[in-house]
């Protein structure tokens, strides 16, 4: 990281190293869960909270966690974060913790989080490994926020309730957007949509 800035380390997962949209990483919620904005946020939120907290924790623990069972620990450190998220989604946002449903409990395994607990905060000082996991959970979450707003305006006519497309649109709505399949089509769309921007 010396020759990167944290501004530059925390801009990273909005763009360069987007984990969706460029890396291609956590595609099993970005595909799941995004139906809804609401669900998109919330999944985003979670994520924020345990890959930052997880970034922290290992860069903290990297002199002190042997090698050998350097994934396993990484994993145990995740697993604690995620529970915290269960729990107090289930305590605070029953709904959104029952929309969600397993999803949650699989952050444990999102290869984002591994990811970054592997090839940054088990390398860098404690400042910006918790840069890099605010940066990536929050990219991560533009990326699921986009996604879900692009199926949520096309299966329903609306976003958060709010009817944006008219009365016209939501009596015939593209209803394979909120579709498992429209899941796929969407984020097909949208990265062909970034890669053709990038080009030009």
């Amino acid at each position: 990281m010396a020759d990167t800035t944290l501004s530059q380390v925390f801009s990273r997962g909005f763009l360069k190293e987007n984990p969706l949209f460029v890396l291609l990483l956590g595609m099993c919620p970005a595909l799941a869960v995004t139906s809804t904005v609401m669900n998109g946020l919330g999944m985003g939120a979670a994520v924020v909270f345990v890959l930052t907290c997880s970034n922290l924790s290992v860069s903290l623990l990297r002199k002190v966690i042997p090698s050998a069972v350097r994934i396993p620990a990484f994993i145990v450190v995740i697993a604690s974060f995620v529970t915290v998220v269960d729990m107090v989604m289930e305590g605070f946002a029953p709904e959104l913790h029952e929309s969600l449903g397993v999803f949650i409990p699989l952050i444990v395994v999102n290869c984002v989080i591994l990811a970054r607990a592997e090839a940054f905060a088990s390398k860098n000082p404690v400042l910006g490994a918790v840069i890099d996991g605010l940066g990536m959970g929050l990219g991560f979450t533009f990326a699921l926020v986009v996604v879900s707003a692009f199926r949520e305006l096309l299966g329903s006519g609306s976003l958060l309730g709010i009817n944006l497309l008219g009365q016209g649109f939501a009596q015939s709505p593209v209803l394979v957007m909120i579709l498992p399949p429209g899941a796929f089509l969407a984020l097909g769309l949208i990265i062909a949509g970034l890669n053709k921007l990038r080009r030009a």
